[in-house]
């Protein structure tokens, strides 16, 4: 079963005073691979003008723009139309020699540079006494810890919109143990890492449950983390949820951790303030094609 999904994914940004130009670099078109197809994706912009795209770091599919008039709000709709398949079955533990394989595989430079600290995901005397606390270790099986990590998170933290922005490292949802999904994401990446399992970082949407309501889901968009290991190769992990990433998970980006793969990321000319509100809407579809 394929389940297809309409997504807008609205972003303006209203400033106190007429700015003379924005430059926006943007990372919202879902990803394409065995398991997701994109069959439609479009971004309108107010100031309206042209979007460039290209190809981006770790084959994410970038988009930019430069409206050089003066304007005092700047709108982004990005629309997508996307088919997920079902993912596969993954297993719940690996062999006897799976650490020693993990080690093997990591010389690979895509799996290396998995293992590397990056700005928001790296080691720290605040994780490390997190750790220590909540008596974290990796295990005999690296998928099996892996999975009780994610549990584990999921119990220690509280999720609290507005708790922490998106340049909060990751010391604060380890001191107040409350944040959103990206905080989760880069703690769990952080520990996978020194653990020695490569841990990539992934943005998205998270679609609404088969079953409930009426298919659709309005809020923000989403993120969680992947781990690499022997035999299966990629594994989706969601600590917000605690759950395995399924079909409802549409990948749009990934990277070391969020300032990779931020959806906007962009300079205006001009000394006014800026404020920000995002708004995502998801309508499921099923197809049995």
């Amino acid at each position: 079963m394929i389940t297809r999904y309409a997504i807008e994914h609205a972003i303006e940004f209203v400033y106190s005073g007429p700015v003379r130009g924005s430059v926006m670099t943007l990372y919202l078109c879902p990803l394409q691979d065995r398991h997701q197809i994109v069959s439609r994706f479009s971004i309108q912009t107010d100031p309206a003008g042209a979007v460039f795209d290209f190809d981006g770091y770790l084959g994410n599919w970038g988009h930019f723009f430069d409206r050089p008039a003066p304007h005092r709000r700047l709108s982004i709709l990005a629309r997508s139309i996307v088919e997920v398949g079902p993912v596969p079955e993954k297993p719940e533990s690996l062999g006897a020699d799976a650490w020693e394989e993990l080690r093997g595989a990591t010389a690979e430079p895509e799996l290396r540079l998995m293992l590397q600290p990056s700005r928001f995901a790296r080691p720290s005397p605040a994780l490390d006494e997190f750790i220590s606390s909540c008596d974290l270790e990796p295990g005999e099986d690296p998928l099996a810890g892996a999975l009780a990590l994610r549990t584990r998170l999921h119990q220690s933290f509280d999720y609290i919109p507005g708790a922490t922005a998106v340049d909060s490292p990751i010391e604060q949802i380890l001191e107040t143990r409350e944040g959103v999904c990206q905080d989760y994401a880069h703690v769990m990446a952080s520990i996978l890492r020194g653990w020695g399992v490569p841990t990539r970082y992934v943005s998205g949407y998270l679609g609404p449950d088969r079953g409930v309501g009426e298919g659709v889901t309005t809020g923000e968009s989403h993120a969680w983390v992947e781990g690499w290991f022997p035999g299966p190769g990629w594994i989706g992990f969601d600590p917000t949820n605690d759950v395995q990433c399924d079909e409802r998970h549409v990948r749009v980006a990934v990277g070391r951790d969020y300032a990779d793969v931020p959806p906007t990321r962009g300079v205006f000319h001009g000394s006014a303030e800026s404020m920000l509100s995002t708004r995502v809407r998801i309508v499921r579809e099923t197809s049995s094609r």
